[in-house]
């Protein structure tokens, strides 16, 4: 939890913004959640704590803790914009079931060798990518037999 304060205070810094106790909270709450979430559960949950904080200032810090690396926003079947927490964590891509709604993390090393080989064969510099493939997960696909 430290690393990540200190990244996210040296972002701000470099932003000219202030680490406010309101970003405080709303950082903590994102890169303490294992799983995916959306800005409503972050409010949710700060708000069940006892806490207080504007939903402005939920998607304006999600917004900035993506800009600074700490999460990466994911937007699945639903269309609802989602978020996970990426720092220290491996890179990962998304099968999405579009049944169920059930997502599943996956790493595949060639998958990661063949876009750096796309990128290099068109002169391109990757900055990041995300992968989400849209199916139907085992048991949704066992069950429409």
């Amino acid at each position: 939890m430290a690393d990540n304060n200190l990244i996210f205070k040296k972002y701000l810094r470099a932003q000219g913004l202030k680490y406010t106790p309101e970003r405080q909270l709303v950082m903590q709450e994102a890169v303490s959640t294992p799983d995916h979430f959306e800005a409503e559960d972050l409010l949710l949950r700060i708000r069940n704590s006892g806490q207080r904080v504007s939903k402005g200032t939920i998607y304006r810090t999600l917004s900035l803790l993506v800009e600074s690396g700490l999460v990466r926003q994911v937007v699945f079947t639903d269309k609802h914009t989602h978020y996970e927490h990426v720092y220290g964590h491996k890179h990962h891509e998304h099968l999405i079931c579009t049944h169920c709604g059930k997502v599943i993390d996956f790493y595949r090393q060639g998958l990661e060798e063949s876009l750096a080989e796309v990128c290099a064969a068109y002169g391109f510099s990757m900055k990041s990518h995300k992968i989400e493939v849209v199916g139907y997960c085992k048991k949704c696909k066992e069950a429409a037999k």
